[in-house]
């Protein structure tokens, strides 16, 4: 690919979140409800879409968790399929449960639903005791005051790939807090000026929304750009963006050390149209020009 700028996701891109955000997903909601979901479920809302952020997929598994008690049959699967025909995204699982539950299951489900709170288990659970005071500003329950997942993030980004994509003007889109994706890229050694990075904190749609991706693209002064995501909103990102920036050439490169994986994470990208699909961001530097 003929490209003036790349833009990278973090998770599952530059580290392997296995075992720290999609943990601390399961983990708060067993904590907060004594049951949870399986981890290899979390794919499931991925790819329904609109879970760029993971606190809401961490909401949005706590209202299936919530629903099943009322309604055991509710599979999963058929939940977030739901999601993803309503359009995805949190407002998609409650449409889900409005369609799936009467209307008195619906209302105790969501007296129970408890977003604070969850959210606040998350980031204990991630961040640990010494990052949650420092960074959220509060002190840890007694029980979760230890050291957190943020800790388990194996770096995917070989040191030789990082100096290659030097080459290259760089920018950053990710659905991290920008003081979370400040501790991942200083992890992995790439030091990306605030103005050509899009956090969580930067923009309330979130992916697939096209909007940091195209002011990215234009702070850059590129006319052609690829990004490199793991997973299919990534994909839908760049596919928004090239229709409302026509002028401009948006490209797609899906990386297989997310949540999609193998055959069948290669089936998925292309159903969805990732113009490339790699192993891992080591594989990008020989696809450019």
């Amino acid at each position: 690919m003929n490209v003036d700028a790349v833009i990278l996701d973090i998770d599952g891109v530059l580290v392997d979140v296995a075992d720290s955000y999609r943990r601390a997903i399961v983990e708060s909601v067993r904590h907060v409800y004594g049951d949870t979901i399986e981890r290899d479920h979390i794919q499931l809302f991925k790819n329904a879409g609109g879970f760029n952020n993971d606190w809401e997929l961490t909401y949005a598994a706590a209202l299936y968790v919530l629903a099943r008690r009322e309604k055991p049959q509710l599979s999963i699967e058929t939940y977030t399929g739901l999601i993803a025909a309503s359009g995805g995204g949190p407002t998609a699982a409650e449409t889900a449960i409005a369609d799936e539950l009467d209307p008195a299951d619906r209302e105790q489900i969501l007296s129970e639903w408890d977003r604070p709170r969850l959210r606040e288990v998350f980031q204990q659970l991630y961040l640990g005791g010494d990052l949650y005071r420092r960074l959220e500003g509060d002190e840890p329950d007694s029980d979760l005051d230890r050291e957190g997942f943020i800790h388990d993030e194996p770096v995917l980004l070989a040191p030789e790939t990082r100096e290659k994509l030097r080459a290259w003007p760089l920018g950053v889109v990710t659905g991290r807090p920008a003081a979370e994706a400040d501790i991942a890229l200083d992890r992995v050694g790439l030091d990306i000026p605030d103005e050509y990075r899009f956090t969580m904190d930067d923009w309330e749609a979130g992916k697939p929304d096209p909007h940091a991706l195209c002011t990215l693209i234009e702070r850059l002064d590129a006319d052609r750009s690829v990004f490199v995501g793991d997973t299919l909103d990534d994909v839908r990102t760049v596919k928004n963006a090239a229709e409302a920036d026509p002028t401009r050439t948006y490209r797609s490169v899906g990386v297989l050390t997310g949540g999609l994986t193998g055959d069948e994470g290669r089936r998925k990208y292309r159903s969805t149209g990732a113009d490339v699909i790699v192993d891992s961001i080591n594989d990008l530097p020989d696809l450019l020009e």
